[in-house]
């Protein structure tokens, strides 16, 4: 069975509904990104930075997959498909997607400042003196600016076995993912599926530039039709 790997951005999950949070002039909600998505910014304001992730959280419970997340599950009934995703919501979980890796972490997961391996489920908002079995504090499972990814290693490794590659809804400009490209195997099939790509097409790269619940069923059925 062939190997499909799909990497997947903003664009995607945006089309549920997603706020991105990120206003014309690149802040968030108001903030600049190091005040509430880095380890300074948590040092300096913990109660800032976790109900900026609260509500995120509550956001993301109101929304649903769309149909470009359910195209890729339908890809599993004739491929051996894995998803790297940039996003940090469950979308593709609630797809029904089965393989997933998630780069940047997850927003419905907590994790211990004692133990970053102590991990929790956790819908609800997290507050200061949520705290894990070792009395220390819970911070929310997201990949902070400045932090390590510790997925990095696996994706590429998921990259370099793959037969096709899909891109879909990021602009491939921010690194490490963007680095992803140039692990996989020479010369196979890539779709980059995003409205504005950011790339040129060329023998081997297909572009539809399109939003992902267009484009995403297309590459799905035509692979699957070939």
């Amino acid at each position: 069975m062939e190997k499909v790997v799909v990497l997947t951005g903003a664009g995607i999950s945006a089309e549920s509904g997603i706020n991105t949070f990120r206003d014309a002039n690149g802040l968030w909600e108001g903030h600049d990104i190091m005040e509430v998505a880095s380890p300074i910014g948590w040092d300096n304001n913990p109660e800032l930075v976790l109900d900026f992730y609260n509500k995120r959280r509550q956001q993301l419970l109101t929304v649903a997959p769309n149909k470009g997340h359910e195209a890729l599950v339908t890809l599993e009934e004739q491929f051996d498909v894995t998803i790297i995703t940039q996003n940090v919501d469950d979308l593709h979980e609630r797809a029904g997607s089965r393989n997933i890796i998630h780069l940047h972490g997850e927003l419905l997961k907590v994790r211990s400042q004692f133990d970053e391996n102590l991990v929790l489920d956790w819908k609800k908002d997290l507050n200061l003196g949520d705290l894990c079995e070792h009395k220390s504090q819970l911070r929310p499972h997201i990949v902070w600016f400045g932090e390590m990814v510790p997925m990095m290693d696996t994706a590429i490794t998921i990259t370099e076995q793959a037969d096709i590659l899909i891109i879909v809804g990021t602009s491939m400009q921010v690194y490490p993912a963007a680095g992803l490209l140039q692990y996989t195997k020479p010369q196979i099939p890539v779709y980059f599926v995003d409205p504005n790509p950011a790339i040129a097409p060329s023998r081997h790269l297909t572009i539809l530039s399109e939003k992902a619940t267009v484009g995403v069923p297309k590459v799905v059925e035509q692979l699957i039709n070939s």
